[in-house]
Formats: structure tokens, C-alpha cells, sequence
């Protein structure tokens, strides 16, 4: 059984391009692709779903999709509280807090202090997110505390790194789907995903369906994880 679902939202664009209409358009249709899945994790009984929102590398797109992305994002967000709420569903945005737009924080911190009690589902949306940033802050974070006598060298493992991870104290994924056709990781969960199995689609992000998903899970089931022994 699934514990925690990830998806690499890739597409977004290409759809919109195909429809005729500006690229960033279809970040609005991949909204609702979003919905979607979370209604699916929930069918699912799946408790954690990890969206790739908006990488650190993302920065380099044109100020204007960046403008109606955020802005879009702020929207949904605030809009979707009480749907939050109602669905038992926490929201958290993993990713670099100092890069978060000033208009954009104080929307992550209302939606995730508001939902922080729910339990059911956990909705991760990585945003501002790259995974070699992610290890290389937390080995930083480590690092001052080897200096300052907090912890010793010895005490160094892959667990003590996880803990300085932005996803500290989540489960690693079991799934990730990506979609947009593109056999890749992007810098998404690098470490996280050791042992996660990989399941590419070529159909673009706003364009995925439940059977999509409902083979990817099913596929997942066939596959034996035996973890190297």
C-alpha cells in the first residue's frame, strides 16, 4: 500500500501551447489536474502527496508566468481552506523559505496554520524547491552544530540527515509519477527517493486521468521492493 505519492507536474505549458493559447495558461488547467489526485489519495486512503510546484531553477522563467503563477497560487490556496477543512486535509509548502515571494508567505503560513490539525491527507506543494540545495543546506545546518558542540561527527548518519532536511519527519515517497513524457528527476527528492519506483507518463499534467493513476498504483503493487537483500 501507498503511504506517500509524489508527482512532477511536468506539461503545464505544452498543454496551453496545444490549446493555442500563452504558455502560462495552463498552469490554471494543471490546477485542476491537482484536485484530482488529491481526491484520489483520498479515495486511496493514500496520507501523504508531494507536488512539484515551483523549483529554485523556475526563478529563470519570464516575470510575467512568475506573476500569474504566484498569483494564482495565492488564489487557489486561500480559496481552497475551507474545502481543506472540510476534507480533513493539512497543507504544508516545503522548500526555500527566503525565496518565497513576499507576496506569496504570508498565504503559505495562513493555509498551513489553518489546516495544521488535519490528518488524513498531508498535501506537500515543493515550492521554491531543488532537492541539491535542500542537502547541501542541510549538511550546513550540521556543520554548525558539529562547530558550535552539539553534535559530533560520529553521530552523523542518514538519519541525522534527514532530520535537517526541509522534509524532515515525512515519509519517503513509494511512488512518483511524472507526466509531460520526460524520464527525469529534476533535482526533485533526490535523496528522499533511494528506493522509490519511477512511473512516467507521456500525457502532459493537465491532461491525467484517474486510470492514469489508477495504473501507476496498480503497476506499483506488481513491483517486489526487496531494499538490496
Amino acid at each position: 500500500m501507498i503511504k506517500h505519492l509524489a508527482c512532477i507536474m511536468d506539461g503545464n505549458r505544452r498543454w496551453a501551447k496545444k490549446q493555442g493559447r500563452v504558455p502560462w495558461y495552463g498552469h490554471q488547467e494543471g490546477v485542476q489536474a491537482v484536485k484530482k489526485v488529491i481526491e484520489f489519495c483520498l479515495q486511496k486512503k493514500i496520507s501523504y502527496l508531494s507536488l512539484y510546484t515551483f523549483s529554485i531553477e523556475n526563478f529563470q522563467r519570464s516575470h510575467t508566468e512568475k506573476k500569474y503563477l504566484f498569483r494564482l497560487l495565492v488564489q487557489e490556496a486561500k480559496k481552497g481552506i475551507n474545502d481543506f477543512l472540510k476534507s480533513d486535509i493539512r497543507i504544508k509548502f516545503i522548500g526555500d523559505r527566503s525565496l518565497f515571494p513576499k507576496d506569496v508567505l504570508p498565504t503559505c503560513i495562513e493555509v498551513e496554520d489553518a489546516t495544521k490539525q488535519c490528518a488524513t491527507l498531508q498535501v506537500n506543494f515543493l515550492f521554491c524547491y531543488g532537492s541539491q540545495q535542500e542537502i547541501v543546506g542541510g549538511i550546513k545546518q550540521i556543520a554548525h552544530k558539529i562547530k558550535s558542540g552539539v553534535l559530533s561527527v560520529d553521530q552523523i548518519d542518514q538519519q541525522a540527515l534527514k532530520n535537517h532536511l526541509w522534509t524532515a519527519g515525512i515519509p519517503e515517497p513509494e511512488l512518483i509519477i511524472r507526466t509531460g513524457g520526460v524520464r527525469r528527476l529534476s533535482n526533485f527528492l533526490l535523496f528522499q527517493a533511494a528506493y522509490t519506483e519511477f512511473y512516467f507518463l507521456d500525457c502532459l499534467w493537465p491532461e491525467i486521468t484517474n486510470n492514469h493513476l489508477e495504473d501507476a498504483v496498480s503497476t506499483f503493487s506488481e513491483c517486489k521492493r526487496n531494499f538490496g537483500t
